[in-house]
């Protein structure tokens, strides 16, 4: 029989640091090394997040952990035994549940990058925020983002996620004035270069407030995007109350 110290040493203490637990990369994993992973984290966590997972590995999980979620469209599987617990086997049942602090609107220039939108945003709301998805929003038909300004402005933070030439976080930047997370995708043709040509268009973003996480990342944004929106609690109200006022002393000068 493996033990789990032959492959792993797991940090038990990142909630504490982090504010989550440890969350788990399932590619590259054994089916018997996820669960096993799995199984130490809830040992001392009510809550456990796994990324790129496959239909094997979540098959497997389930049979040992029969309250594991597994959402095939972008690879996560979850197992949240918390009192206000998400549940869902989709991303909408997950994103249309009561529940999560603040507004996170992540954005889907095209249907093809629809997982890695997902990843972010089911990521950031099992982290406990509240999250909306906006799909089908790139700049070929510029009219479908303008159509959403008023929602994009009510969102503390935003996650845009697109292949192509990348342009999406850039148009958005240009209509808000909050942190803009722009996530490249390896959706396009050849000059693409697998999410390449992406990257590249959005660290040259003109638009001010736009950070880049990784090719695909979905997860990374997803986690950046809810540190934002739900700050550490020691900051305290004072601080989220001076930050508005500042705002609107600025609007008026």
């Amino acid at each position: 029989m493996t033990h789990i110290d032959e492959f792993a040493h797991l940090d038990f203490l990142r909630e504490d640091r982090c504010g989550f637990p440890e969350v788990i990369f399932a590619a590259g994993k054994t089916g018997e090394q996820l669960v096993m992973i799995t199984q130490s984290l809830l040992e001392r966590h009510e809550v456990v997040l796994i990324t790129r997972a496959n239909d094997a590995q979540a098959e497997l999980l389930s049979q040992t952990i029969p309250d594991s979620f597994y959402i095939e469209s972008c690879g996560i599987i979850f197992v949240d035994r918390r009192v206000n617990s998400v549940q869902g086997c989709s991303a909408s049942d997950i994103l249309t549940q009561p529940g999560g602090a603040g507004q996170i609107l992540v954005c889907c220039a095209g249907t093809s990058d629809l997982s890695v939108a997902q990843e972010a945003a089911i990521t950031a709301r099992i982290m406990g925020s509240h999250v909306t998805l906006i799909s089908d929003v790139g700049i070929a038909g510029v009219h479908r983002v303008l159509s959403h300004v008023e929602q994009l402005r009510q969102a503390r933070v935003i996650v845009a996620v697109a292949g192509m030439e990348g342009a999406l976080p850039s148009l958005i930047a240009g209509l808000v004035d909050v942190a803009v997370v722009a996530v490249p995708t390896s959706v396009g043709y050849g000059a693409n270069l697998g999410g390449i040509a992406a990257l590249l268009g959005m660290l040259n973003s003109c638009s001010g407030g736009v950070s880049v996480v990784n090719i695909d990342n979905g997860f990374g944004a997803g986690q950046i995007a809810h540190r934002i929106n739900i700050p550490p609690a020691r900051f305290g109200q004072e601080t989220v109350d001076a930050n508005i006022s500042f705002h609107y002393a600025t609007q008026e000068l």
